[in-house]
C-alpha cells in the first residue's frame, strides 16, 4: 500500500470520528448479540452482508442450471437428427431411444425445459438474484446504516426463495415431469391437469414454488423500501442518494404493487383446477369430452399475468441501469450527467411500465381502439430509456476512461439496452407485432435488452463490488476473457434470430425440419445452438473464477480501490456485521464529485468530506 493510500485511510478515518453520527450502537446493541457460531453466523444469518451472499450463490446455481437447459433444447433445434442418446444417463426416460439405437429428446419434456428455462431465470436468477444480492449488500452500506430495517424479515425473504428454489426443483424428479406449458403459464393447458403430463403435479409445484417466491419478493420488497426511507445516516438526503439505491428504490416499490397481481392469478389458477371453478375455463372439450366448466375467460388470466409480467422486465433491468451508472462514472472519472433526469427517468419507466401490459396481448382479439392506448403508451416509455442512454454516453464522453471489467461490462449493457431496445419499438407497433408476435423476433429482443444485457449489469456489479463482499479482486483476464466471448456469443445467438422472426419462425417449435417453408433456415439454428453452448461454457469459467477469487483472489490491501465516493468504501475492508466499528459517517455532499478541481492531488472527493470554505456546491 503506498504512502498516499495511507493518507487517504487515515484522513477518512478521521473525518468519521470528527463529524460521525454516534447512534449509541454499543450501548443498545452490544456486539455479543452477534456473535454466533456457524449456523448463525453463515446459514440463519442477520446480517445482511451475509443475506446477499446467500442470495448470490442460490443465484449462481440457478443461473447454471436454467443455461443448462438452453443447452439441451438448442441441441435439439440445431441438430434434430443427431443422437442424443449420450443424454440418458443425465435426463433418464426423457431420452427416447428408438430400434435403431438413436436417442432423441422427449417432446413433452422439450416443452419442460423451455418452460423451466424461462422461470428460473427470469424469477429465480434476475429477480431474486440480481435485486436479492444489490439491494441486500448496498442499501444499509451506501446509506450509512448498520443493518436492514428488519434483518429477520431479510432472513425469511431468503429463505422463502430458497424454499420456493426447492419445490421448483423437485417438480423435475415427478414421475410425470415438469410443468411444460411455457413460463407463461396460459390457461387452459396449465389449468387442466389432463391437457397434458407436464399439468399434473409439476404444475401445482410450479404454483407453490411462486407462491413462496412472491412472498419472499413482498418481504424483500417491503424491507428495503422502509430502510431507504428510514436509516440513512446524517446528511443523507434523498437528492445525495447514489443512482443505485435509486434504482433499488423504485425496483422495490414497482415489486411490491405487482407481485400480489400475479398472486392473485396463480391463485385462481389453483382454484380452476382443484376446486371446479371457472374463471379461466369455457366450453372445453378434452378427448371428445366436454367439460362441466363455462362462464370463465382465459384472457383474464393474461392481463393479471401481464401486469407484473411487463413491469417484471424493469425489476430485472432497474438495478442494473443503476449500477451501471455508478460504475460508468466512477470509471470515467466524471459526475454523472443529469442526475435528477436519471432520476425521474427511472419513475417514469416504473410508472409507464404499469400501463403498457396489453402489448403482449395485442393478437388476443383486443379492441382496436383499446389497442391504439397500448400502443402510444409504449411508444412513449422508450423516451425516459433514450434519456437514460443518452446520459450514459454523455457521461463517458472525453472521460479519462479506465477500461477495466466492471467498466467493459458497463459498456456491454449499454450497447446490448440500445440493440435490444431498438426492437421494441417494432414490437411496441400493434400492426408490426400481429406479424412477429410469438417469433423468434421477440425472443431476440427481450433476451438482448432484458436477458443478456441484465446479466451483464449484474457481471459489472460483481466484478466492481467483489472486493468489498469477500476482500479480493476476481482474475482480471478471466473476467476481460469472459466479457468478451459472451458479448460477441450473445450477438451470435439472438442477432440472426430477427432475420427467423421476420421469416415467420415461430418459438417453441420442437424441430423445424419437417416444414419446407423453414427448412432453409437449419444452417442459422445450428450456427445459433453452437454460439449458445460456447457462451454457456464460458460462463462456467466465470463461475469458476468466482469461487477461486473468493479464496485465493488478489488480496485488498485499501479501503478504496476504485477511488470511489461513496461512503460503503469507508468501511474496514472485512467489514464487521454493524458495517462501521464507531460512529456512523456524516455525508456532506453528493455521490459523483469527481475531477471537481483540476489542481487536486486526487480526482474524487468522497461523501463524507466537508466542502472547504468558498467551494462550489456542485449539486
Amino acid at each position: 500500500m503506498s504512502d498516499h493510500n495511507i493518507t487517504v485511510k487515515d484522513e477518512v478515518d478521521d473525518i468519521i470520528e470528527k463529524n460521525g453520527y454516534d447512534d449509541h450502537f454499543h450501548e443498545h446493541h452490544g456486539e455479543d448479540k452477534y456473535k454466533s457460531g456457524f449456523i448463525g453466523k453463515y446459514i440463519f444469518s442477520l446480517d445482511h452482508k451475509i443475506i446477499s451472499r446467500q442470495f448470490l450463490i442460490t443465484g449462481i446455481i440457478w443461473a447454471i442450471i436454467g443455461a443448462a437447459f438452453s443447452v439441451f433444447f438448442r441441441l435439439q433445434l440445431g441438430f434434430p437428427e443427431s443422437d442424443m442418446s449420450w443424454l440418458k444417463p443425465i435426463l433418464g426416460k426423457w431420452i427416447i431411444i428408438n430400434d435403431a439405437g438413436v436417442g432423441a429428446l422427449s417432446q413433452e419434456f422439450y416443452y419442460a425445459l423451455v418452460t423451466m428455462h424461462g422461470t428460473i431465470l427470469v424469477f429465480f436468477v434476475l429477480t431474486a438474484g440480481l435485486s436479492g444480492t444489490f439491494s441486500n449488500f448496498l442499501i444499509p452500506l451506501q446509506l450509512g446504516a448498520r443493518d436492514m430495517a428488519s434483518p429477520l424479515l431479510n432472513m425469511m425473504s431468503y429463505w422463502f426463495f430458497f424454499l420456493a428454489g426447492v419445490v421448483m426443483l423437485s417438480s423435475f424428479f415427478l414421475s410425470t415431469g415438469p410443468f411444460s406449458g411455457g413460463w407463461t403459464a396460459y390457461p387452459p393447458s396449465s389449468a387442466l391437469p389432463q391437457a397434458s403430463s407436464g399439468s399434473k403435479g409439476g404444475m401445482n409445484l410450479w404454483i407453490i414454488s411462486m407462491t413462496f417466491f412472491i412472498v419472499s419478493q413482498l418481504l424483500g420488497g417491503i424491507n428495503y423500501v422502509t430502510t431507504i426511507l428510514n436509516l440513512r445516516t446524517k446528511g443523507m438526503s434523498m437528492w445525495r442518494m447514489p443512482l443505485t439505491i435509486w434504482s433499488f428504490l423504485i425496483t422495490a416499490i414497482l415489486g411490491i404493487l405487482t407481485f400480489p397481481v400475479l398472486f392473485s392469478g396463480v391463485l385462481l389458477l389453483l382454484f380452476d383446477r382443484s376446486m371446479g371453478t371457472s374463471f379461466y375455463l369455457s366450453e372445453i372439450f378434452i378427448q371428445g369430452a366436454a367439460l362441466e366448466n363455462v362462464g370463465g375467460n382465459p384472457i383474464l388470466y393474461q392481463h393479471l399475468f401481464w401486469f407484473l409480467g411487463h413491469p417484471e422486465v424493469y425489476i430485472v433491468i432497474l438495478p442494473a441501469m443503476g449500477m451501471v451508472s455508478e460504475i460508468l462514472s466512477v470509471n470515467s472519472r466524471k459526475p454523472i450527467f443529469g442526475y435528477k433526469a436519471m432520476v425521474f427517468s427511472m419513475m417514469a419507466i416504473a410508472f409507464l411500465s404499469c400501463i403498457v401490459w396489453a402489448h403482449h396481448m395485442f393478437t388476443s382479439g383486443m379492441n382496436p381502439f383499446i389497442t391504439n392506448f397500448f400502443v402510444l403508451f409504449t411508444l412513449i416509455i422508450a423516451m425516459p430509456s433514450a434519456i437514460k442512454t443518452f446520459n450514459w454516453l454523455t457521461t463517458i464522453f472525453r472521460g479519462n476512461i479506465r477500461l477495466n471489467s466492471p467498466m467493459l461490462y458497463c459498456i456491454g449493457f449499454v450497447s446490448l439496452f440500445i440493440s435490444g431496445g431498438l426492437t421494441g419499438i417494432w414490437l411496441g407497433s400493434s400492426t408490426l407485432d400481429i406479424q412477429l408476435h410469438d417469433t423468434y423476433f421477440v425472443i431476440a429482443h427481450f433476451h438482448l435488452v432484458m436477458g443478456v444485457a441484465a446479466f451483464f449489469g449484474m457481471f459489472a456489479g460483481l466484478a466492481y463490488w467483489f472486493p468489498k463482499m469477500f476482500g479480493r479482486f476476481m482474475n482480471e483476464s478471466i473476467l476481460k476473457i469472459h466479457f468478451w466471448v459472451t458479448l460477441i456469443g450473445a450477438y451470435c445467438i439472438f442477432w440472426p434470430q430477427h432475420y427467423l422472426g421476420l421469416a415467420g419462425v415461430p418459438r417453441r417449435y420442437y424441430r423445424f425440419d419437417s416444414f419446407d417453408t423453414f427448412a432453409g433456415w437449419e444452417g442459422v439454428n445450428a450456427f445459433i445452438s453452437i454460439s449458445a453452448i460456447v457462451v454457456f461454457f464460458v460462463q462456467l469459467l466465470w463461475v469458476f473464477n468466482f469461487f477461486y477469487s473468493i479464496w485465493k483472489g488478489k488480496k485488498v490491501t485499501e479501503k478504496n480501490p476504485w477511488h470511489a465516493n461513496t461512503i460503503e468504501w469507508t468501511t474496514p475492508i472485512d467489514a464487521p456485521h454493524r458495517n462501521w466499528p464507531g460512529k456512523l459517517p456524516t455525508v456532506e455532499r453528493w455521490s459523483y464529485d469527481y475531477s471537481k478541481d483540476e489542481d487536486a492531488e486526487q480526482d474524487f472527493i468522497t461523501q463524507i468530506t466537508p466542502y472547504a470554505p468558498g467551494e462550489k456546491v456542485e449539486h
